[in-house]
């Protein structure tokens, strides 16, 4: 599953800060463009030596066929099994794919539509929308991510029971399943979304949802080995997964449809073939084409709905690469990664798929196949856009923005600290991202709102309206999705930046201070009582916020269980953020107190301003929900 677990936390412990980011390009990783398959597999087995990573699964297919399918490096080393084609890999969140394929059969099928609402189709299925009278969540919402849920939360991704069925899965831990924006206006990944979905298609279809693809697409497709489950097949032929160079145990996962498959490279071979035949597979006309076009179309975001044809639509997404468009799905689960890509319009595509957590692997090998392929096609003709003349053009409000449909799995979602820039000149628009700092992209109006990307050559940035934000941008191209930004004032931007710097400065003063004022005070040179209290009360609440950082990471590394479920780590993690909330609002209060207590100036004033930035900064964390952080809610 893809990004399970992100923890991103502001606990600047001496500058320790962890910025969320968005990306609106594709990194490039230049070296000579492999000609030859030889050439390729050459390449894809020094990737796999600098990375680390055991091994990896690749298909590559056109119009006719297999065009290279191969198992490269050891499947299991400490058995020194070599993986071959036949070499099973988990391949994550690709597995939706095939959620978004049996909703859109049922569909043709009459006996669903995606404008369905999911309260009538299954009303035991527990979730809460606060406009669903208005704005109700509707089916396509699941499989687009526009429902305005977390992510699944750490409980449910903690859960690890072979025997959970889909519906005792969905039972577990509704608690996730709250829209936080009006449903069918942003677009935010959720693993629970395609998991409802594929139950609706086990209540319609009379069939667990596995059963339903094994016998509509598995099997007609010829994929003799591909299952949801720990099979036979996968004991004797799936590669063993390592996270951080060690073996990791096999994860059953509770939302089983949203990313459990395990499949060899020449399954996925056949799963390519499916869309590049348009939806036949051995003659048979599994799914329509429109179908298969229907995933490829974003259609429930704001910017979809006002034209907006990049981003997140059933099961795909668009990536783009060097002007051509791929759609892809890629996936994680565990230690097991995959991409899953095709090119429609040219007849090709590709599959990797790792035994490895190292990202830059896969991502380095998507690269090398990628400019094998598209260096065999005619180059795309550069998309020169026809500038809108209409009467008036829709631009965005000069200033700062944030994300506003940020991807949660804990209690709790900080802003990035580090905002973009919007600024117009003329009828360019230019996006910043860090302002002041980062890459600058070009924009100029194509219609009504909508914007063409001078560097990806897409119509992908867009000005809507969002019901609760009023003017927002919508921005396509970012990898698995959309971004949606809102405007924030540049006060509140470069103020939140000063009190943390500020906060970490002082920080650090206080604790270089510290060896010259314990030595001092064991020479007799500082008296005791208040002129010891004044240099130890600010320290306490940085001692509290480095316990809580200190567990929570540890629950992190130790694969979460600590913090899924009420543990000494967790609840260790709960009582240390109150009590920083406590010992800030202590160290202001003891500053006042001590105020006329004779303390020189040159260490009662950075103190006291210490304290004051303590309570700051707790007062921050408390208006986010990290004071008191259950991370089992």
């Amino acid at each position: 599953m893809k990004q399970l677990f992100t923890i991103k936390l502001y606990l600047l412990a001496l500058l320790s800060v962890l910025i969320s980011s968005v990306a609106h390009g594709q990194e490039v990783t230049k070296k000579q463009t492999p000609n030859t398959i030889e050439e390729l597999r050459i390449a894809i087995l020094q990737v796999l030596e600098e990375t680390g990573a055991p091994a990896a699964g690749i298909a590559l297919v056109d119009k006719r066929g297999p065009v290279w399918v191969e198992g490269l490096g050891m499947a299991d080393r400490e058995k020194a099994i070599p993986a071959n084609e036949e070499t099973m890999f988990r391949i994550g969140s690709s597995s939706k794919i095939f959620v978004a394929l049996a909703i859109l059969k049922l569909q043709e099928q009459g006996k669903l539509s995606l404008k369905d609402k999911v309260r009538d189709l299954v009303p035991e299925i527990e979730f809460t929308n606060p406009w669903e009278a208005t704005n109700p969540i509707l089916v396509e919402h699941l499989l687009e991510h526009t429902t305005g849920w977390d992510d699944i939360h750490l409980p449910e991704i903690t859960h690890n029971d072979p025997g959970t069925t889909l519906k005792e899965g969905l039972d577990f831990h509704p608690h996730s399943r709250t829209s936080k924006w009006v449903p069918g206006t942003r677009m935010a990944y959720a693993n629970s979304g395609p998991a409802v979905a594929a139950y609706i298609v086990e209540k319609v279809s009379g069939q667990t949802y596995e059963d339903y693809i094994r016998k509509n697409f598995f099997a007609p497709m010829g994929a003799e080995t591909m299952t949801y489950f720990l099979s036979e097949d996968y004991k004797q032929k799936g590669a063993t997964l390592y996270k951080e160079g060690r073996p990791n145990d096999y994860w059953h996962l509770i939302t089983r449809p949203s990313g459990a498959i395990n499949a060899s490279p020449k399954d996925m071979a056949k799963m390519l073939q499916l869309f590049i035949n348009r939806g036949k597979a051995n003659g048979n006309q599994l799914v329509s084409e429109s179908s298969l076009e229907r995933m490829k179309s974003p259609s429930t975001t704001s910017g979809a709905k006002a034209g907006l044809k990049y981003g997140y639509g059933l099961g795909l997404y668009t990536s783009d690469y060097n002007g051509y468009t791929y759609y892809k799905h890629g996936g994680s689960v565990g230690a097991g990664k995959s991409d899953f890509s095709y090119l429609p319009e040219y007849g090709i595509g590709y599959s990797v798929q790792t035994n490895s957590d190292n990202t830059a692997a896969i991502r380095k090998i998507g690269t090398l196949i990628r400019e094998y392929q598209t260096s065999q096609l005619p180059r795309p003709v550069a998309a020169v856009p026809t500038i809108s003349k209409s009467g008036v053009i829709i631009k965005p409000v000069t200033g700062y923005y944030e994300q506003v449909n940020p991807v949660k799995q804990l209690p709790f979602k900080l802003p990035s600290l580090l905002p973009e820039r919007i600024w117009s000149e003329r009828d360019t628009i230019y996006n910043q991202f860090p302002a002041h700092f980062g890459q600058i992209v070009k924009f100029v109006p194509v219609g009504e709102g909508l914007y063409h990307n001078l560097e990806t050559g897409r119509p992908d940035f867009i000005v809507v309206h969002d019901p609760l934000e009023g003017e927002v941008l919508e921005l396509a191209g970012v990898e698995s999705g959309t971004v949606t930004l809102a405007p924030v004032n540049g006060t509140i931007v470069f103020g939140r930046i000063a009190m943390f710097i500020l906060w970490a400065l002082f920080i650090l003063q206080a604790f270089l201070s510290l060896p010259f004022w314990l030595y001092r005070f064991w020479k007799g040179k500082i008296p005791g009582g208040a002129n010891v209290l004044v240099r130890i009360w600010p320290l306490i609440p940085v001692g509290f916020i480095m316990v809580a950082a200190v567990f929570l990471a540890f629950g992190a590394m130790e694969g979460k269980i600590y913090l899924a479920d009420p543990s000494f780590i967790s609840v260790s993690v709960m009582l240390a953020t109150i009590a920083f909330f406590a010992a800030a609002v202590f160290a202001v209060v003891m500053a006042i107190r001590y105020r006329n207590k004779g303390i020189k100036k040159a260490v009662y004033i950075p103190a006291t301003f210490l304290s004051v930035l303590h309570l700051l900064v707790a007062l921050y964390f408390l208006w986010y929900g990290v004071i008191g952080l259950r991370t089992w809610a």
